[in-house]
């Protein structure tokens, strides 16, 4: 879930316009991260395994392309994405009508397209609106892949997940070659920018609370399971990890079972969720339901983490 005018609109409409001012080069055998799986992810603000269900919509109405490139700083040639002439058509079409909008800027109305830079994202540019078209001077979003800012709630997850493990690696005093390689694999997944994995890091250091190895491998199935099922980078991941963190496949199986399972939840929790329901009844969160859900949270001590957990659950339940 993304806060502000972002989370009015659709990921197919955010993918679209993310991939519309990222074009697939033509003829080269270089491209942008931006264009991946995980690039796209971050950029549209949602989990990354969401992310192949809307580019399969996009391929059935022929308005995607795919392909092999390399990509600067992978070890391998990775798959990227880019627009058909039909989708350009579409994106182009449903970027002009919402540069076309009025908003609000230090209470006068202008025409949004005024307030764009020289080359700045239309995604990055509507991050900067809320639901009520008031513009901010500061993204009210931020994507991992920018260094700064606040992410959205199914990225804080992530960053959630990345940080426990960073705290595990920490515990020593210092980050082995073997952890070193596994967070790296996690970020890549994520598309999470380095700056942003330093200050975790940094945090994480300077906390020096470490969970178990098992909460956190039992931390990434929850979040692989979200949807159900644990797709196949997830596996890939979730082998590195636990040979990372010594957790044989005994063990693997019955977090995997107490994942699944996700015990019953707790009275305080209950309530949080049924009132997240009727948040979502029309399909987004409002500016002012969004501030009441906040201070639920601080009354009933549910954490962000799980309120991410909670939201993405029953946005998945409701694709």
């Amino acid at each position: 879930m993304v806060d502000g005018y972002l989370g009015t609109i659709t990921t197919e409409v955010r993918t679209l316009l993310h991939l519309f001012d990222n074009p697939l080069p033509e003829g080269h055998w270089e491209a942008p991260d931006a264009i991946t799986q995980a690039g796209i992810s971050a950029a549209v603000h949602v989990q990354r395994k969401h992310v192949p269900r809307t580019l399969k919509r996009l391929e059935e109405r022929s308005e995607l392309i795919t392909g092999q490139r390399h990509v600067p700083g992978a070890k391998q040639r990775r798959r990227v994405y880019g627009l058909t002439a039909t989708g350009r058509e579409r994106a182009s079409s449903l970027r002009d009508n919402i540069l076309a909008e009025l908003v609000i800027k230090d209470g006068e109305k202008v025409v949004l397209s005024s307030l764009r830079s020289g080359g700045q994202m239309t995604l990055d540019l509507l991050s900067h609106l809320d639901e009520g078209m008031l513009y901010y001077e500061n993204a009210i979003s931020s994507p991992v892949s920018n260094p700064e800012g606040t992410a959205s709630l199914d990225a804080q997850a992530g960053e959630n997940l990345i940080r426990r493990m960073l705290a595990r690696a920490w515990e020593d005093g210092r980050i082995t070659k073997d952890e070193q390689q596994l967070i790296s694999e996690v970020v890549d997944f994520v598309g999470m920018h380095p700056d942003r994995v330093r200050r975790l890091s940094d945090e994480a250091r300077r906390s020096q609370n470490a969970p178990p190895p098992d909460e956190v491998y039992r931390d990434m199935l929850r979040q692989a399971l979200i949807d159900g099922e644990i797709i196949e980078d997830e596996i890939a991941l979730l082998t590195t990890m636990r040979e990372a963190f010594g957790i044989d496949l005994e063990t693997h199986e019955i977090l995997l079972n107490e994942a699944r399972e996700d015990p019953v939840l707790d009275d305080n929790t209950m309530t949080y969720r049924a009132t997240l329901v009727t948040a979502l009844a029309d399909g987004m969160i409002t500016s002012d339901e969004s501030a009441m859900l906040s201070t639920l949270r601080k009354s009933l001590g549910i954490s962000d983490a799980r309120h991410a957990t909670l939201l993405a659950e029953l946005l998945d339940r409701d694709d």
